[in-house]
């Protein structure tokens, strides 16, 4: 079994790698990268560093595999942190020199697609931060959101434990990057709902696994990062949310029941299942249909779980996919659920 290890913390003043193993949108849609670039400057005291394809379009899985490779080999990089998401970092991954990594290990924050990254590093023994990428967290309008930015500080520069909460407010309706107007004023959010408990009668300590289904999916089905030694998953605490792509019921029961044929929904005794986004430029729901689609969400997880992990404890809502706020999470590394104090904690 793989033992996987926090890599060490950087400190204000240090250098972080800002990088694009996905889509390079900064070359595209410059105003939340440019504005995250200064808060990481100036809220967060850390110096960004680009490296050759974080702004290019088009950019090959050889160059974005390139520019990895330099950000964790290079001693003077103490972070490092994606610009955003995309759809093909599956292909960057058998490029990847593991032991190099493995020899280098660093923080990595990212979400989304990055889910990819984030699995091979579990593998490779380095615990990952799930959250807070550049351009949508830290380049959020008017400012971050106070949870985000107090879970991206500490995941960032203090180690020890760290309580999540649920979101006092949230949105998942997005503006228009292009446009400079969408950066006048905060977006409009909604007051919180709270989480919400199944099974929650024990408490979980385990290291989190997953990310984003969509993502998880696509690795399953071309073989990669997925352990066939299901044992190095026991005891975990499960980590699924959906994207912008909005995914049917019918879809996240199919990938569910895919796992749980696998024998994975078995291995882990907790569940965090992330707010899901409900609302899309392609797909404007109004209310009504926001709420029907995060209702026909949730019965189908309880649908797959019922049928192949009756008994795993699940906490609905939890604020760290593509929702705004996004609480980070240790991928691989520690994070407690307590159902009967209907906590979550987490090691950071």
């Amino acid at each position: 079994m793989t033992v996987i290890d926090y890599p060490p913390k950087p400190s204000p003043g240090d250098r972080i790698a800002v990088i694009s193993p996905s889509t390079a949108l900064p070359g595209v849609l410059p105003l939340p990268y440019e504005l995250g670039l200064r808060r990481l400057r100036t809220d967060f005291g850390l110096e960004p560093v680009e490296y050759p394809a974080t702004r290019k379009m088009g950019s090959t899985p050889q160059e974005r595999a390139g520019d990895i490779h330099a950000a964790f080999a290079d001693p003077e990089i103490k972070a490092i942190m994606a610009s955003i998401g995309g759809e093909d970092q599956l292909t960057v991954l058998p490029l990847l020199d593991r032991e190099l990594i493995r020899a280098n290990p660093k923080p990595f924050f990212g979400m989304s697609d990055n889910t990819n990254l984030l699995a091979f590093l579990y593998n490779t023994g380095i615990v990952g931060f799930h959250g807070a990428g550049v351009m949508a967290e830290l380049g959020r309008p008017g400012a971050m959101h106070p949870q985000t930015e107090e879970s991206l500080r500490a995941a960032l520069f203090t180690p020890g434990e760290f309580e999540l909460r649920p979101a006092e407010r949230w949105r998942d309706v997005s503006r228009d990057w292009a446009d400079p107007a969408t950066f006048d004023a905060e977006p409009e959010t909604r007051p919180g709902t709270g989480w919400d408990w199944v099974n929650p009668d024990r408490a979980v300590e385990g290291r989190g696994w997953g990310g984003c289904l969509e993502i998880v999916a696509w690795m399953l089905a071309a073989d990669r990062e997925v352990s066939h030694d299901l044992s190095v998953y026991e005891g975990g605490v499960l980590l699924l949310e959906t994207s912008e792509e909005l995914p049917s019921g019918t879809e996240v029961f199919r990938t569910l029941r895919n796992m749980g044929e696998r024998g994975l929904l078995q291995k882990f005794p907790a569940l965090l299942m992330g707010r899901p986004k409900t609302w899309s430029f392609e797909r404007p729901h109004t209310p009504e249909e926001a709420a029907r689609y995060a209702a026909e969400q949730r019965e189908a997880v309880v649908r797959a779980m019922r049928a192949y992990a009756p008994d795993t404890m699940i906490v609905f809502d939890v604020d760290f996919g593509h929702t705004d706020p996004q609480l980070v999470l240790p991928y691989g590394g520690t994070i407690r659920v307590d159902g009967p104090a209907r906590r979550i904690t987490v090691t950071y």
